[in-house]
């Protein structure tokens, strides 16, 4: 059967794409292997901040005699809690079914092989069924990436090394938790576990967790993890994974660390093997598959959107993408830009950023002022926290006078960082932030405080 478009993959930028697609009219075939909804539904964003929130809730009354509130027996069920996050995740699934069904889109439950182009379009097999598409969108995501360490594999095939997908449907509590890698992943998993009680270690590579995030704020976010007892092993290199723990490197010595569940959670690659990209010539580099400003890649229509251009690995980059690509093809102009993506680690506090730090605006050659400030100097949420380290930084381009960044360190951060994204998005200046009226009492507040605080 011909569509109007085939998409491989039914994650975040697979399902809204076939939503967009099949809301304006086109014929629309969606091929899944797995769930709808992708890593991120399924064994990602959602489930991760389920549990967050359990062990947010937590926290909070274990800490609740600063605010007048004691509780006694305090206990948090992991069973109950992982119970809980596949009520979230049958729920959410549900919706992008009934998406599907109301924009007219066939699902396949297969996996998608691309085999080849006729005069009709281009030629998947998805199981039993070969389908054909006048263009193509290549959504296959992305996938733990698994390093060459001794006896990992071993350790994953056993169930003694576990990646996210794994941890997130163990009921059981491991006794102690060594998470390979400090980015966004380890880092929320090791926040959830230690806030249970849990003895956890992370073993990170650099010489900072969270990737390229503000220095200043993550050594905060990291002395505030280790108050809560997580032990940081950095510039560290796991050299072997054992039958109890893992062994690695540091300063030339080697350690051993004992646990009772390895997590490995080293970063992802795209999935770009196997999936025919060679039969059709579709370009890729290590990264991933190669796109423009539109989302094609350099056959002429096929494109490509979310983890496997290997670019932004993040559910929100991927529905822009998806929605620029569609745009596309529909004739509806608009190119997919970068520059004021949020990203954010959902630890308790959070850190969020969007647009320039400090660092990448001046590796960038801009000649940039940042406004720090306390969250204290916001009301609201003065309020509502009570101790903790938390700032928040404003970026401003010091010829031009606009917003190139903001980066947060605070309770509340995912849910104003957008705030920044909108003035960089629309690159706003310092005065016209100035005339937006902000609701008060509001943690997104310092941002205007900030902004009535800049001075040359």
């Amino acid at each position: 059967m011909t569509y109007d478009l085939v998409i491989i993959g039914g994650g975040p930028a697979g399902y809204l794409a076939a939503e967009r697609a099949g809301q304006a009219g086109m014929k629309v075939a969606l091929v899944e292997e797995r769930a709808l909804g992708g890593v991120c539904l399924n064994e990602g964003c959602i489930p991760t901040k389920t549990l967050l929130y359990s062990a947010k809730l937590h926290d909070g009354v274990a800490q609740g005699a600063r605010y007048g509130v004691s509780a006694q027996d305090l206990k948090i069920d992991h069973e109950t809690v992982i119970k809980r996050k596949d009520k979230v995740v049958r729920t959410l699934v549900a919706g992008v079914k009934a998406q599907m069904r109301a924009k007219q889109v066939e699902v396949v439950s297969a996996r998608g092989l691309i085999t080849g182009k006729t005069e009709e379009g281009f030629t998947v097999q998805a199981g039993e069924q070969t389908l054909t598409g006048k263009r193509l969108l290549i959504a296959t995501g992305s996938a733990a990436a698994v390093p060459p360490i001794p006896s990992l594999k071993e350790g994953i095939e056993s169930g003694f090394v576990l990646t996210s997908r794994e941890i997130l449907d163990k009921k059981e509590l491991p006794a102690s938790l060594c998470v390979i890698g400090g980015g966004v992943i380890g880092l929320e998993l090791a926040s959830y576990f230690s806030s249970l009680g849990v003895p956890v270690s992370v073993v990170e590579m650099l010489d900072h967790i969270a990737g390229e995030n503000d220095q200043e704020l993550v050594a905060l976010l990291k002395a505030d993890l280790e108050k809560r007892g997580i032990v940081f092993h950095l510039n560290s290199t796991v050299t072997e994974v054992t039958e109890t723990g893992v062994r690695f490197t540091k300063d030339g010595e080697e350690q051993v660390l004992e646990a009772g569940s390895v997590l490995l959670s080293i970063g992802r690659r795209a999935n770009t093997r196997d999936i025919g990209l060679e039969s059709i010539g579709v370009a890729t580099t290590r990264q991933g598959i190669t796109v423009d400003e539109h989302l094609r890649t350099n056959i002429e229509g096929v494109y490509a959107a979310g983890d496997v251009t290997g670019f932004s690995m993040l559910a929100h980059t991927a529905y822009r993408e998806a929605e620029v690509a569609v745009n596309h093809m529909l004739g509806i102009e608009d190119t997919m830009r970068y520059n004021a993506i949020p990203a954010v680690i959902y630890t308790n506090p959070e850190l969020a950023s969007v647009g320039h730090t400090e660092e990448s605006a001046r590796q960038a050659g801009l000649e940039i002022k940042a406004v720090k400030l306390p969250m204290r100097f916001s009301g609201r949420y003065l309020a509502e926290n009570e101790g903790g380290a938390s700032i928040m930084k404003l970026i401003v381009n010091k010829n031009t006078q606009q917003v190139v960044g903001l980066q947060a360190l605070s309770n509340y951060a995912s849910e104003f960082i957008v705030t920044a994204g909108t003035f960089i998005e629309l690159s706003l200046t310092l005065d016209q932030v100035k005339k937006i009226v902000f609701p008060h009492p509001t943690v997104a507040e310092i941002i205007r405080e900030a902004v009535f605080a800049y001075e040359e």
